[in-house]
């Protein structure tokens, strides 16, 4: 399979923190939605694109918690917002389609990982890839006029290196005919991301619209590995003795701003003009992965890198698309 999947040299490590990547970047005049913006690496990205001039709106499932975490941030502004709820994804978009403004960055950024036990949304779908995928996938496709109307933007996929736990297993998403492993579903989800962005930088290019997924790196600072046990992330070597978390980027192992720092690049950096549909880490576009490489399980998630060849099938980002749009139920896009 040809590949985009080619370092460019962007001069940027694991080091780097996301005012490193966006220094020299003037984002005034610019909009941009980050899901997920009230904490974590998206509450960084928040802070950063605010700092270089954006108007940043954060969707918001808890809005006591967002004003709290946003105080202070001039330019930041929170609309409510659930990921799992379609009716409030649409009214979302249609408040802010309404407005007429062009929307130049969507990150994508929210998202739940390993959850203990299966669950479902509403609407019957497995909880993590209704949540990090289908939401993220619906709201996209509602907010395309205004997407198209910036002719430049780009949408953002914070996937995972644990998209190597699974692919996408088609014949049963839901987990209704297979047991259910909190990785698994994981991984198959954070697969979706990265095809979501395949397939859209595919469909969006007459538009103007270009896409990117990445992976951000292990951030153990955040919400995120609030399912994961103490004693499993110290067997990892992600926290230390004293349960606090051990920051090695040589080993994936971040800080906040560090794990903001990749989305923020896809995000703004020229280096990517006319370019897309490719899968970043460490702020460059990642290598591919061999084709026999090995799955990955939890216990050897530290230092891995690059990306599966089925995470970026562009026959598999295609059915995706289609099978995402069956699942919400919206009307095919072509």
């Amino acid at each position: 399979m040809s590949t985009l999947q080619t370092p460019i040299g962007s001069g940027f490590t694991a080091t780097s923190t996301a005012a490193d990547v966006i220094q020299g970047i003037d984002l005034t005049s610019k909009v941009a939605i980050v899901t997920g913006g009230y904490s974590g690496i998206g509450l960084e990205t928040v802070r950063i694109f605010a700092r270089a001039g954006a108007r940043v709106i954060v969707p918001a499932r808890d809005l006591v918690r967002a004003e709290i975490a946003l105080q202070g941030i001039a330019g930041a502004e929170i609309a409510p917002m659930d990921l799992t709820d379609p009716a409030s994804i649409d009214a979302f978009a249609a408040q802010f389609l309404r407005s007429g403004q062009p929307l130049h960055i969507l990150v994508n950024n929210a998202g739940i990982m390993a959850l203990p036990e299966l669950t479902r949304d509403a609407r019957g779908h497995e909880l993590q890839f209704a949540t990090n995928h289908l939401g993220h996938f619906q709201l996209t496709l509602a907010l395309w006029p205004a997407l198209a109307r910036a002719q430049r933007a780009r949408v953002i996929s914070v996937a995972s290196v644990g998209h190597r736990f699974s692919p996408v297993m088609f014949d049963d998403i839901d987990f209704e005919h297979r047991a259910y492993n909190p990785w698994a579903s994981y991984g198959q989800s954070k697969t979706a991301n990265i095809l979501f962005a395949v397939e859209l930088d595919k469909r969006g290019q007459e538009d103007g619209i270009r896409a990117f997924a990445l992976h951000p790196g292990g951030i153990i600072e955040t919400g995120l590995v609030k399912h994961i046990p103490t004693e499993a992330l110290k067997a990892l070597g992600a926290l230390d003795a004293g349960g606090k978390a051990v920051i090695d980027p040589a080993k994936d192992l971040k800080t906040v701003p560090q794990g903001a720092a990749t989305q923020v690049w896809c995000a703004t950096s020229p280096r990517l003009n006319g370019l897309g549909g490719v899968y970043c880490e460490n702020s460059d576009i990642a290598q591919m992965q061999r084709a026999d490489a090995p799955s990955m399980t939890a216990d050897d998630t530290l230092g891995q890198s690059g990306v599966a060849p089925y995470a970026v099938d562009p026959e598999a980002a295609a059915k995706l698309w289609t099978v995402s749009e069956q699942m919400l139920n919206l009307p095919s896009r072509r």
